[in-house]
Formats: C-alpha cells, structure tokens, sequence
C-alpha cells in the first residue's frame, strides 16, 4: 500500500473508532445526549476525509462540496457537543454563521471563481472561529476541573492549528494551482497528521469527562437517598463531618436540627405506603429549599431528618426549624384527603467546643424526644453541654 493511501486512511479509521466508542458510551448513558451528537461528528468526519481522497461519480468538484459538507457537519456537532457536555447555553448561531459561511466561500471559489487557496482558507477559517468560540465558551468553567482546562487549551490549539499552519503552509508553498499533487503536499499532510492528533486528544479527554461523569453518578446514589432526593445516612454523615472539621479549623458555629414526622405510621396505616412516600418527598423538598446550599441536609430514618447548619447558632437554628415546622404544618400533601394535617416535631442543638458528630445527634435526639413527648408539632432545645473528661493527675509524694 503506497503511504499516500495509508495516511488518507488514518483519520477515516479514526474517526469510525472514536464514532463507535461514543455510540457505545451513549447506548449505556442515555440521559447524556451529547455522547450520541460526538459519536455522530466523529462518524460524520470520516466519510469527509474519504471523498478528499476518493472521487464520487458525480465529479470531482461536487465530491469535493460533499467532503467539505461532512467536515461541516462534524465540525458544528463537535463543537456543539463540548459546550453542552460542560453546561453552557451552545451557541448555535455563532457556529452556524461561521460554518455556512466558509461552506458558501468554499463555493464561491469552487464553481464561481475557481481557486484552490482560497477554498483552503475559507473552510480552515471557518473551523478556527468555530474552534476559538468553543474555547470562549469553556473559558469560565476552565477552572472547575482537569477535563475543563484541557479541553480549553486544545480548542485554543486547534483555533491556532486551523489558522496559523494553514497561513503558514500557504505561503511557504502555495498557492495550489490544482488537485494534481496536492494530495502529497505539506499542506496536505500536516493538515492529516494535526487533525489526527487533536482528534485523539479530544476524544480521550471527552472519554475521560464521561467516566468521571459516571464515577459521579456512582457515588451519588451511594449517598443519596432516592425517595427524598437528600443524603441517606451514610452520606449525611460523611458530609457533617467534613463542615464540623472546616469549622472547626475556622473557628465558626455549628447546630443541628433532627426531625420527625408525627404520626407517621398511622398515615401510612390509613392512606397507604404510597401516601406516605408522599409526604416524605414533600417534607424533604420543604427542607431542601430551606437549608439551601450551605448546609448538609440528609433522611437518616424511615421519617427521620438531619440536618447540619454551620454559621448558624442554637437561636439561628430554632428560628430555621420553627420555620420549616410552620411551613409544613401550614400546607397540604398532594395525594392526601383534603384537611388532612401532617406535622411534624423538631430537636436543636448547638456544637460545643470541638464536639463530634455523634454526641450532638445524641443531644439534639434528646430534645427531638421531649419535643414529640410533649405533644409534637413543636421545637425544642438542648442546652446541654457535652460532659468534660477529666483525668485525675497522681499524687505527688515529696
């Protein structure tokens, strides 16, 4: 096989490699549609780099239109696909504009005024823009992450890539009269070997975002409870104890509140189990929304909720959760008879000194206790202090 022939096949066959493994990626992670638009761009490439080489039987000009189409198409989903996949709005009309219009430059100069230099700069301009407001797109979020920083450095590489070795080829070997020899030219080359590397370098940093974004989704349902949408015990815990470690250092307060719904076996006794995941789910969303982001919010029992509330002390914390116990008491459950009252019954207490975890759930459950003990629907307070240790030094004979 001559090696003109072997390098024209290069990027198609990796392109069809790196097409399937995102279709693959995409069948196993449905709810992430931009694996299946980056699976359908590296697809889409390589029928592109084919008909560079190969001629259709519909002529060289119009096999040349089809190429530069595919490139388009492949361009415009990739770059589309990089944006969503981090979160920002994609900029569709930014990337239309500037792919239609090296597509209808690349025609001008194809049919009306023939010109192969300048056919090669319109689409490789056309593909350093798009290139270049990926990279402006990704800029804030460069930051949040290893996959975020590289892909933001390759597309500023790839905008340099499309623009400056194009310019720089052109002028040290151009202008290119025709196809005849093209095919062997620097240009030519450099343009293969560059896309095959940036390619690769952007799948696998893409691979590589997909796996973390499964690692993620992983942990998160180890420590996220399904029916409340709140950490389960495990994870309520893992994360109350890494605030009260950052405040601790910080020197900052820390209360929790512990929860429980009154009378919750009998509403399930009476409405059914499904009226009660009802009212779980509404109480946890009335939680959620109160404790907001800064706290740690968590269903540790079957109708028993924790939550850990750092800046806050023991007054700041009654006054949250005779809040959240307003609010609920105060609304209805969709689902439930009209009338029907869910309630439910609060217990607070304030960290002391370097306090753990366990011993302030211990207070706060003892209040949680007299508060259901005394006819629930109400709030009260552990003003206990944890007890100190004291080690008794040996006498001293002198």
């Amino acid at each position: 096989m001559d090696t003109g022939l072997l390098i024209a096949l290069l990027n198609p066959t990796i392109a069809l490699a790196l097409g399937a493994a995102f279709l693959v990626l995409w069948a196993y992670q449905r709810h992430r549609p931009y694996l299946a638009v980056l699976a359908l761009s590296y697809c889409v490439s390589a029928p592109g780099f084919l008909f560079q080489y190969f001629t259709l039987p519909i002529g060289m000009a119009l096999t040349k239109l089809v190429s530069n189409i595919c490139f388009a198409i492949a361009g415009c989903c990739l770059s589309s696909a990089i944006v969503a996949r981090y979160g920002r709005k994609v900029p569709y009309v930014g990337i239309g504009v500037l792919a239609l219009g090296g597509l209808v430059s690349f025609c001008w100069f194809l049919f009306v005024a023939p010109d192969l230099t300048w056919r090669i700069l319109a689409m490789n301009f056309a593909f350093g823009g798009i290139s270049l407001l990926v990279a402006a797109e990704l800029r804030p979020v460069r930051n949040h992450g290893p996959t975020e920083k590289i892909l933001f450095v390759l597309s500023l590489l790839s905008g340099l890539n499309f623009f400056v070795r194009t310019l720089v080829v052109v002028i040290a070997h151009g202008p290119f009269a025709s196809y005849d020899g093209f095919y062997g030219s620097s240009y030519w080359t450099t343009a293969l070997l560059s896309h095959a590397l940036l390619s690769l370098l952007i799948a696998l940093c893409l691979f590589t975002a997909a796996a973390l974004d499964v690692m993620k989704a992983l942990k998160t349902e180890t420590f996220t409870d399904p029916l409340s949408g709140l950490l389960n015990r495990r994870g309520f815990e893992e994360r109350a104890a890494m605030l009260l470690e950052t405040c601790a250092r910080a020197k900052f307060p820390v209360a929790l509140v512990l929860a429980d719904l009154d009378h919750f076996k009998a509403l399930n006794d009476v409405h059914g189990h499904a009226a009660g995941d009802r009212v779980i789910a509404d109480f946890a969303a009335k939680l959620r929304a109160a404790a907001g982001t800064r706290g740690a919010a968590g269903r540790i029992g079957g109708e028993e909720f924790a939550v850990l509330l750092p800046l806050s002390d023991l007054a700041s914390a009654r006054l949250f959760a005779e809040a959240v116990r307003t609010l609920y008491s105060a609304g209805s459950v969709d689902g439930l008879p009209p009338g029907t009252k869910v309630t439910a019954s609060f217990g607070v207490a304030a960290r002391s000194g370097g306090e753990a975890l366990e011993p302030l759930m211990r207070r706060a459950d003892e209040a949680l206790y007299k508060a259901k003990k005394n006819g629930r629907d109400s709030v009260r307070l552990s003003y206990e202090r944890p007890e100190a240790v004291f080690v008794a030094e040996p006498l001293k004979v002198s």
